[in-house]
């Protein structure tokens, strides 16, 4: 009788410990996001948001020249680079979505979308996802949530996805997941949101496809947080594409695109003074050397600290007996 009370008692606590593992459990990634390419830019990318610590490790993926992937509910995180390499091989995204639900013997808890860079879409829901669950696709982009406010959140991110043609992707991926924010967004509230876009040899120096890649982890408003770094990203963006040309000797596209950071480095008052010293190394290489001297006084003006730099800078010797 004794040895039964035990064994009894053990069961009960067998019980109780896996109950108090699976309300520990970490949330779902419950999430609204957009995948889309942009043909004509080259440019693939994924906006995404939750009521959840740093969605941005989990939902979007994307490679230049293939596409773009947001995998999320019950997420199985191998769907972004599994489907990447599908697309790689030519397979469009419905035929990846397939397969991908295929091997996954959780299916019908997953939602992914997935865009081509060609514009090709998909967007799956699975019966098991919480309500309001479900996305809108089109040529160049897949929308997708689930625990949502209801449906008019993605309506309200296609309408304003389609409405911003001719932006960067960049912007319009932005405008649209603020439209789902404002069409209730996620039902539970907000937390964290991220924003990838990948373009051929757009990184820094131009050794990896990132040319938009931020996250806001954990804030009370994301969709504030996201918007302020998105203006630093696209000065990045633009800086990237004219440090880049300047160091492989393409000085015209380097100009055009450094005085482009350079305008809109002004809305930036924290990057400025980087960005004219670079416009200042950028118009001497184009045979501007009044140009070049006045952008290296502001920004030395601006960033006294940049003097000793510019003093040394074999790239600026040309000014070197006009520097203050």
């Amino acid at each position: 009788m004794r040895a039964l009370t035990v064994r009894s008692g053990l069961g009960i606590l067998v019980v109780a410990s896996l109950v108090s593992v699976l309300e520990a459990a970490p949330p779902r990634p419950s999430t609204f996001s957009i995948a889309a390419a942009d043909p004509e830019a080259g440019e693939v990318g994924v906006a995404v948001a939750s009521r959840f610590f740093a969605v941005g490790t989990v939902v979007p993926w994307a490679r230049a020249g293939v596409g773009a992937v947001a995998t999320q509910a019950n997420a199985n995180t191998t769907f972004g680079p599994r489907g990447l390499d599908l697309l790689a091989q030519g397979v469009t995204p419905e035929e990846a979505a397939r397969v991908l639900l295929r091997t996954d013997d959780r299916n019908n808890a997953r939602q992914v979308g997935i865009v081509s860079a060609a514009g090709e879409s998909a967007t799956y829901s699975g019966p098991g996802c919480n309500p309001w669950a479900g996305g809108r696709k089109g040529p160049g982009y897949a929308v997708q949530g689930n625990i949502l406010a209801g449906e008019s959140v993605v309506v309200a991110m296609e309408a304003a996805f389609l409405a911003s043609k001719g932006k960067p992707l960049a912007e319009r991926l932005y405008g649209a997941l603020k439209a789902g924010d404002e069409a209730g967004g996620d039902s539970r509230g907000k937390q964290s949101a991220a924003i990838v876009v990948c373009r051929a040899r757009a990184g820094f120096n131009g050794f990896t496809d990132r040319a938009v890649d931020i996250r806001v982890d954990d804030s009370p408003e994301p969709f504030v947080e996201i918007g302020r770094l998105l203006g630093m990203a696209l000065v990045n963006d633009s800086w990237n594409r004219g440090w880049t040309a300047f160091t492989e000797k393409r000085f015209p596209e380097a100009l055009a695109a450094q005085e482009r950071a350079a305008l809109q480095a002004e809305g930036q008052p924290g990057m400025l003074p980087e960005v004219l010293y670079d416009l200042a190394v950028i118009r001497l290489a184009n045979g501007d050397k009044p140009g070049a001297l006045a952008a290296v006084k502001r920004a030395i003006q601006l960033n006294p600290k940049l003097v000793a730099q510019a003093r040394g800078d074999s790239d600026l010797a040309a000014l070197r007996g006009e520097l203050p």
